[in-house]
């Protein structure tokens, strides 16, 4: 029995720390793992006073090589192929190829929800497992947005089954998601056998796609709620008739000479100013400037109270008509009517649309806000942003194609691009299957083939060399660098080893196949509350631990672990591309336990039996 000694307290205090925050997010998830590799590179200088003041027997060493283990996620070479796999998802992305594939798919679906159904979980299962699977999603969300629109279909019975058709098609490749990749990584390092090939795992992911789709066309057609109806009129679906008006200015008004920004925009009334119409032209942003005249009509977002003080106190007369989405989005008038996402790793998380000035930094104006199923209409400028909240945007035509092109939102509707890069399809597509191709073959290892596809893309200008930074999602960089360190802690510590014997405690009434169940579970567990690259650094190191201790095979707990980590269907949180689809599908928290717990079920016990059947267990 592993004695438990300070250093294994230590670790197991940082993680329940780790694990509180991961769930709760009172700040990113990156954020918090920086935090766990500074306090963990602050132990051991720490415990070195302690000693020297008599305070503590012996220091607490986490390290072999101090700092550079602490250290060592930055140089990891799963966060280099991850950072590098970023810039070739995004290469592909700028030449179009998956959106006019989505479009001659989309082509033939009519308004069949069936047919509509197949289409989103056949492009997406398969894109995923050779480009990121979180960018696959932002890809092709717009694309499913809109087939579901011209199908007279809910974006709802569509969106949940993209997410997870995505995690399906990032089982297929080792560099379909972030956690095959660090899940090799860590799996290489601890046992000192070779990393995963690009296909080692294929056959077992290509069986769980199959079984995952099948639910999701048949008992998961039927749980998926439809939240949002047929989009006819976005101002109707986001229920805006109560808060969209048009006031006219009287000759005694006192607003008559004053600038807009001034009399309305900066004021303690919580109105938003669309448009403003003078005559027979109609003015958008920015309005600000423009001097306020007699007979001038503006279209309003307020509530009604509000409204009724706004009427009395500055002037205004109402205009008896009902605005609809036809008189905000006049396309001769250049004006537009969209949603947009707020993406992870977005500038605006935590921010407020104040704080943010978003009106004058994008020259736009949020109208609602979406959370989930939650509607949110007023007071919305002091409200903190999330991951995934659905802003309804009224905005020029070059004010959406702006935002379309800003990584930190996903509009949800296509939207007429200009900039693809058609002529470098062949060539995008060609560095990507010659990544695979060298990784396959083991001609160089992963990482040297994905950092040498990453500088191909730019020599052949796929992407130009200013859009390399914004082609990585920083936060998941930052997030595998602060959480590698946690699983080396937990291995020089001893605490994997002692975790792992409670496990095999289990294994003496247990068969082992039934043990590897219990991985997969508790894995699945964990990554539906925590990020799903944390749970793979966590659980892997006791894994390998508890299959030795076993006589059991190393590789496939950690294949248990690793596809347990990458299904995180029963909470919104649990995966980014879950993040993605909550605000536009107009989901609840319980819509992922009613349609997402049956599937975990599922694929639980078809990963544990397929685990055992393609690579033995012992």
């Amino acid at each position: 029995m592993v004695a438990i000694t300070p250093s294994i307290i230590v670790v197991f205090a940082v993680i329940l720390v780790a694990l509180l925050l991961f769930a709760t997010e009172p700040v990113p998830v990156d954020v918090t793992a920086i935090g766990i590799m500074v306090t963990l590179m602050l132990i051991q200088p720490v415990s070195e006073a302690l000693v020297g003041a008599g305070l503590l027997g012996t220091p607490i060493v986490l390290f072999e090589s101090y700092p550079g283990d602490a250290l060592s996620g930055f140089a990891n070479t799963a966060t280099l192929t991850v950072l590098a796999m970023f810039i070739l998802s995004d290469g592909v992305q700028r030449t179009g190829v998956i959106q006019i594939l989505g479009a001659k798919i989309s082509a033939l679906t009519g308004d069949s929800e069936l047919k509509q159904l197949s289409a989103t979980v056949g492009l997406v299962g398969p894109i995923s497992g050779f480009i990121n699977n979180t960018a696959a999603v932002a890809i092709l969300l717009p694309m499913v947005t809109d087939l579901a629109e011209r199908g007279r279909t809910s974006p709802s019975k569509l969106l949940l089954p993209l997410s997870y058709a995505s995690m399906f098609g990032g089982m297929l490749t080792l560099i379909g998601t972030s956690t095959n990749i660090l899940a090799s990584d860590v799996y290489s390092r601890i046992t000192g056998e070779a990393p995963f090939s690009m296909f080692e795992f294929t056959t077992l992911g290509a069986v769980v796609m199959v079984v995952g789709t099948v639910y999701l066309m048949t008992v998961g057609r039927r749980l998926t709620p439809s939240r949002i109806e047929p989009r006819l009129d976005l101002t109707e679906e986001f229920e805006m008739a109560e808060y969209l008006t048009e006031v006219v200015v009287r000759k005694d008004s006192p607003l008559v000479g004053q600038q807009v920004q001034e009399a309305l925009v900066e004021t303690e009334f919580d109105v938003d100013l669309l448009q403003l119409i003078r005559g027979d032209s109609v003015f958008l942003e920015p309005l600000g400037p423009k001097e306020i005249q007699a007979g001038d009509v503006f279209t309003v977002r307020t509530d009604r109270n509000t409204l009724v003080e706004l009427l009395d106190v500055e002037g205004l007369d109402l205009v008896p008509v009902t605005v609809t989405e036809d008189e905000l989005e006049i396309a001769s008038e250049g004006q537009n009517l969209v949603e947009v996402v707020i993406a992870p790793g977005s500038s605006l998380v935590g921010e407020s649309l104040a704080t943010a000035s978003f009106r004058q930094r994008y020259s736009a104006t949020v109208l609602a806000l979406r959370r989930g199923g939650e509607l949110i209409r007023r007071r919305m400028d002091n409200l903190p942003l999330r991951v995934g909240d659905t802003l309804l945007v009224q905005a020029t035509v070059d004010s959406i194609e702006r935002l379309d092109t800003n990584r930190d939102f996903i509009v949800a509707q296509e939207i007429e691009r200009h900039d693809y890069r058609e002529s470098k399809i062949p060539v995008a597509v060609g560095i990507v299957a010659g990544v695979v191709g060298l990784a396959a073959l083991d001609f160089v290892p992963i990482v040297v083939s994905a950092l040498l596809g990453s500088l191909a893309m730019v020599a052949t200008r796929c992407l130009r060399p200013t859009e390399l930074y914004d082609a990585v999602q920083w936060d998941v960089i930052f997030l595998l660098a602060g959480v590698i360190p946690l699983g080396i802690a937990m291995e020089n510590s001893g605490a994997a080893e002692l975790l792992a014997e409670m496990v095999v405690m289990s294994g003496e009434v247990l068969p082992l196949l039934a043990v590897l169940g219990v991985f997969y579970f508790v894995t699945a567990l964990l990554t539906n509350v925590i990020s799903n690259n944390a749970s793979v650094v966590l659980m892997i190191p006791v894994a390998i631990e508890a299959a030795t201790t076993l006589g059991a095979s190393p590789f496939s707990f950690v294949l248990a672990v690793m596809f347990a980590a990458s299904t995180a269907f029963m909470t919104p949180v649990g995966y980014q591309t879950n993040l993605f689809v909550y605000g536009p599908g107009g989901y609840k928290f319980t819509d992922y336990i009613r349609v997402g717990g049956p599937l975990q079920l599922v694929l639980g016990i078809v990963t544990t039996l397929g685990v055992a059947y393609f690579f033995p267990l012992t």
